[in-house]
């Protein structure tokens, strides 16, 4: 694997050794959280991408808010164990993580929060479910030497596509709830998904340009996966859906990193869905291979993160 300090990209592990002197690890917490796409009346299937299972980690075989505090001690027993680690980062990961009132969500993070010396609070959502009071209640635990990130599901700025892929909301959702959080100096972290129905790389670079023009502090980066228990499997199975490969993957990754703002960090380039739930891509190279590619394609070009940007068109 390239050294980090070398990479033309501005990788999320150097990022934190940088900022902490050290290695800092994610403890992955399932609070038992559901999404507004399935509850509340509206489809019940959600997102056609999306498994049942919503993102969770594979770890998390137990969810609820009764389960939290032994999910948070075998992650802790495990990452240190294992490596070593001094630096912890509470990550509420499956499902909306904001799908609730400012007082439920207070007493979870509070109750996870006292469980170990975490040095961030890291909260996976949907635009959809961030407003002004839990953009306020999130901002409330940010101080000088604790941050609060927030992943922000947005997946494409297209909204026919978003309504293709039957997401719940449109693009001005994403913008409106981005603008609260900055507003409240929280990091935010967008997440995009290459290669859904109807998008090529036109629509995959528009994407990027609009995102990379919020100059937001984190990006990740998916390529479709479409899982045996998703929606979009049985379009799939019908032969109306494809999935990009990873050589085409890798190359829309190496041109959106030149388009980036080159502080920007990318946290994540492709999406790593278990094999066995997994109906396609049927193969996909292991995140460092893949990574490896990513930068053979830049030096390649003898391009690096944020060349290109900010972009025109």
């Amino acid at each position: 694997m390239p050294d980090q300090t070398s990479l033309p990209y501005q990788s999320y592990s150097a990022y934190l050794k940088k900022r902490y002197g050290t290695a800092a690890y994610r403890v992955a917490v399932d609070a038992g959280f559901t999404c507004p796409n399935r509850a509340g009346g509206r489809s019940g299937e959600g997102c056609s991408y999306c498994e049942i299972s919503g993102a969770r980690a594979v770890y998390l075989d137990q969810t609820g808010p009764e389960e939290m505090k032994k999910q948070v001690a075998r992650g802790v027993k495990f990452l240190t164990k294992r490596y070593d680690a001094r630096i912890l980062l509470l990550y509420f990961q499956a499902y909306t993580n904001t799908f609730g009132s400012v007082d439920e969500l207070r007493s979870l993070y509070n109750g996870c929060l006292e469980l170990a010396p975490f040095r961030e609070l890291i909260v996976s959502t949907r635009p959809d479910e961030i407003d002004l009071p839990r953009a306020d209640l999130l901002a409330s635990y940010r101080t000088e030497n604790f941050d609060v990130w927030v992943e922000l599901g947005l997946q494409s700025v297209h909204d026919q596509t978003l309504k293709r892929v039957n997401r719940g909301h449109d693009s001005a959702a994403f913008f409106c709830a981005f603008e609260l959080l900055r507003e409240r100096n929280i990091k935010t972290a967008v997440h995009l998904i290459f290669g859904l129905p109807g998008e090529g790389r036109r629509e995959i670079m528009e994407s990027v340009r609009r995102v990379a023009a919020l100059r937001p502090e984190g990006i990740k980066l998916h390529n479709l996966h479409i899982p045996v228990s998703s929606p979009l499997y049985r379009e799939y199975l019908k032969g109306s859906v494809t999935v990009p490969s990873a050589a085409r993957h890798a190359e829309y990754v190496a041109e959106a990193l030149t388009l980036l703002p080159p502080e920007t960090i990318i946290m994540r380039m492709t999406c790593d869905t278990p094999s066995a739930r997994r109906a396609a891509p049927l193969w996909v190279p292991r995140k460092s291979a893949f990574s490896n590619e990513v930068v053979r394609l830049m030096n390649e070009k003898k391009e690096r993160q944020g060349d290109r940007f900010p972009a025109a068109g």
